[in-house]
């Protein structure tokens, strides 16, 4: 495949993967708690918890702030595309060492919805 394709869809996943964070965002921050507790993985009664809603909101703003962060490089090193594969390369991997951390702790469809989807980027922004 030409590197000019690979860094094409190297592009438009890495982006949906920003959008998945922005949405996970919206979901931990805002989501009923019956909603946070069926695509979480959680008991009901631990989410309805006012420390839990707290907890669930600062994540939250993690997820949002990394999504963004993944947006806004594009933006600002778009003219440069070596700084920005570098800098992605490294958001990625976070996402990756912090999928593995919430697959094996928390739920282990962190694996296949956060964890893959950051290893198929990384991989594709190393060709």
């Amino acid at each position: 495949m030409e590197n000019n394709t690979i860094f094409l869809i190297s592009v438009f996943l890495v982006m949906l993967i920003a959008l998945e964070h922005i949405v996970i965002c919206g979901l931990e921050i805002f989501a009923s708690p019956e909603k946070q507790a069926n695509m979480f993985d959680m008991p009901l009664e631990y989410v309805k918890k006012q420390e839990t809603r707290i907890s669930m909101a600062n994540q939250g703003i993690y997820n949002g702030m990394l999504g963004i962060t993944i947006l806004l490089s594009y933006f600002v090193f778009s003219n440069n595309p070596a700084v920005l594969i570098h800098v992605w390369q490294l958001l990625m991997l976070f996402i990756i060492v912090v999928g593995a951390f919430g697959g094996f702790t928390a739920t282990k469809k962190i694996f296949f919805v956060q964890m893959l989807p950051a290893l198929i980027a990384l991989i594709l922004l190393f060709l």
